[in-house]
């Protein structure tokens, strides 16, 4: 991988695409890891507070939407 940089790097613009598909991976790759953290909190979360799952539902559903919104635009931007 780090090859694929350097020689990504030192070719010139033509093979910048290399660079971007990498990028775009690590954005997926960080928001996978983000919405797993989240959905496990919330589990936990309710498994402390049974009374408290609707709240700690609604608001992991909004957190992982918030999430994948911004991995969407970080691989938009990686690839343009």
């Amino acid at each position: 991988m780090i090859g694929m940089i350097a020689e990504a790097a030192t070719a010139g613009v033509v093979n910048l695409s290399k660079l971007g598909a990498i990028g775009a991976g690590l954005a997926v790759i960080g928001a996978g890891i983000g919405i797993g953290q989240i959905g496990g909190k919330a589990v936990e979360g309710i498994a402390r507070q049974p009374e408290a799952a609707s709240k700690i539902q609604t608001n992991m559903i909004i957190a992982a939407a918030l999430v994948e919104g911004v991995a969407l635009f970080a691989v938009v931007v990686a690839l343009m």
